[in-house]
């Protein structure tokens, strides 16, 4: 499958500055068809413990008149996309989980909670909950952390199975203190193969099943519920939500309202990170819908097609290497020098202090080597004042509109999905103190989901570079125009 694109790139020559009773017995009906070791009938307790409480929960998302109206009005300036169907099983854990309903005895659709963790949810309900998470900080922190590395096995994973989740795991090894064994130790992450894509959250210090059943093998599902056993929530269940997206109601099943339940400033840590749209851990706009409709819609809403991303945020690299104190202190989680990859015992605290005024751009030292930085998506290098490196190129505006095409992806794959993206960097630059803008001219059909998990451009016009820029995947993305917030524009294209 290719997917092409073209943009329009212009210099502004301006100056900067800028169920409820009944869903137990639904549920009920369906268990026997649910192909899962779990005990279903303890999910199904759980579920409707949960449910139970929809009353408060609905209570809490629901929109006052004038949060309606903003709604209302953001809505109007949402894109309406016709969605494609690319993987028969879903294009999204949400849709892969309803299809087999394994997702209606799940927590928010994919997690598989311990008892302690329901009742801190209960008590977060009603008020009464004394943990924080999103990274997950219960109670028992740091004992929920791995932090001698995560043991994994497989159980039945096919050869397709083992491959992504490995690449997954690498998604997060890759920029963090955190190292990937396979093994059978006691204390492990078990990949097997069941209805679903499902996973507890944070180290159960036992065996501990991952599922990627049908439908869930891709890196991006496995990185996700990976996530989830690393220690992370949801995104969009962060306590200041609300100051980022509304729940469009109206559009939701009935049934999956008390799933958005979201967490109490005194329940959640997010360590001074900032909410970030291309999470890999925030599910898609339209999930839970039960009319295609956006059940999820941003304050800004051209970041709608980017909820649901396939790609771990440079965000979400800071706020599990802040959790598991990657950057400040192996030691006292029982890390060996060695476990650093550094050339020299000191500690991390003392090695990279000093090293963070290098990194361009927002990026921070890298936990293995802090010679070098972790940068956000879109620049390379060592101090992430580069483009990065392979497909892509240094692309000037004008004061006249020129023309960018590309395309990405192999021409003779037809649909054939590979597991690995390609990826192409662009810098759209212009002379300092110009802003640029840039306007999608087309795109290619086929691959409209949400998160453009298959293919798509990210343009990053931001401020803050930090953040994911917006992504685009669809024909109707036409004529969307962005404006810069300085002289480089970073563009990302991938398949």
């Amino acid at each position: 499958m290719r997917a092409s694109l073209s943009l329009l790139l212009l210099t502004l020559y301006v100056s900067g500055g800028l169920a409820t009773s009944k869903l137990g017995k639904a549920i009920d009906a369906a268990l026997e068809g649910i192909n899962t070791s779990l005990n279903k009938y303890r999910l199904l307790a759980i579920r409707e413990k949960i449910h139970a409480m929809k009353n408060e929960i609905v209570a809490e998302i629901t929109l006052s008149p004038e949060q309606q109206a903003v709604l209302e009005e953001n809505m109007q300036s949402v894109t309406p996309i016709h969605k494609d169907h690319v993987n028969p099983e879903g294009d999204s854990i949400n849709e892969i989980n309803g299809r087999s309903e394994i997702s209606e005895l799940l927590y928010q659709g994919d997690i598989v909670l311990t008892d302690d963790q329901v009742e801190e949810v209960v008590e977060e309900v009603e008020g009464k909950s004394r943990g924080k998470r999103q990274a997950y900080r219960d109670r028992t922190y740091p004992n929920s952390l791995w932090s001698k590395g995560v043991t994994f096995s497989f159980g039945n994973a096919s050869s397709k199975v083992q491959s992504v989740f490995k690449k997954g795991a690498m998604e997060w090894q890759r920029d963090t203190c955190i190292n990937f064994y396979e093994g059978n130790a006691p204390e492990r992450v078990e990949v097997i193969v069941e209805d679903g894509c499902w996973s507890y959250v944070g180290n159960l210090h036992k065996k501990q099943p991952l599922s990627l059943g049908r439908g869930c093998e891709s890196i991006g599902t496995a990185a996700h519920e990976i996530g989830h056993a690393l220690g992370l929530f949801h995104t969009h269940s962060r306590h200041d939500r609300d100051s980022f997206i509304q729940l469009n109601t109206q559009n939701i099943k009935p049934d999956w309202l008390d799933q958005f339940h979201k967490e109490t400033p005194s329940t959640n840590e997010n360590y001074g990170i900032t909410y970030d749209y291309g999470s890999i851990m925030h599910y898609g706009a339209s999930s839970a819908t039960f009319n295609g409709k956006p059940s999820m819609v941003p304050f800004d809403t051209k970041y709608t097609e980017t909820l649901g991303s396939p790609f771990v945020s440079f965000y979400e690299l800071l706020m599990l290497n802040t959790h598991y104190d990657c950057l400040g202190g192996f030691m006292k989680l029982g890390y060996e020098a060695e476990d650093c990859m550094h050339s020299n015992t000191e500690t991390d605290s003392d090695k990279c202090k000093g090293q963070a005024n290098r990194c361009k751009m927002g990026g921070f030292p890298h936990p293995r080597d802090c010679s070098r930085c972790i940068c956000p998506s879109g620049y390379g290098g060592q101090y992430c004042d580069q483009r990065p490196s392979g497909c892509g190129k240094v692309v000037s505006a004008t004061p006249k509109y020129e023309i960018l095409r590309d395309i990405v992806g192999d021409r003779s794959a037809g649909t054939t999905e590979r597991e690995d993206f390609v990826k192409c960097n662009y810098w759209i630059t212009a002379p300092a103190g110009k802003q640029i803008d840039v306007r999608i001219v087309s795109f290619s059909k086929g691959v409209a989901v949400d998160g453009c998990s298959y293919a798509g451009v990210e343009i990053k016009t931001h401020k803050d570079q930090r953040l994911t820029g917006y992504r685009f995947c669809a024909p109707e993305d036409a004529g969307i125009t962005l404006r810069s917030s300085s002289n480089v524009v970073p563009v990302i294209t991938y398949n």
